[in-house]
């Protein structure tokens, strides 16, 4: 996970997804959904995943 990854609320996520899929686009950079408190699912770009999935598919 890089150093720069966002956590957030899923109460956050919720009222401000246009926003939030704005930056993770703008920026690359994936964000952490919590659910009461606990980290339970991460956002990320199309492009990075793809990139990430290509890196793990060469190991």
């Amino acid at each position: 996970m890089k150093l720069s990854t966002a956590v957030k609320p899923i109460s956050h996520i919720k009222s401000h997804a246009s926003e939030i899929i704005s930056e993770i686009s703008e920026t690359g950079n994936p964000v952490v959904v919590t659910v009461n408190g606990e980290a339970r699912v991460i956002i990320q770009d199309l492009k990075e995943y793809e990139k990430d999935r290509e890196s793990m598919a060469m190991l």
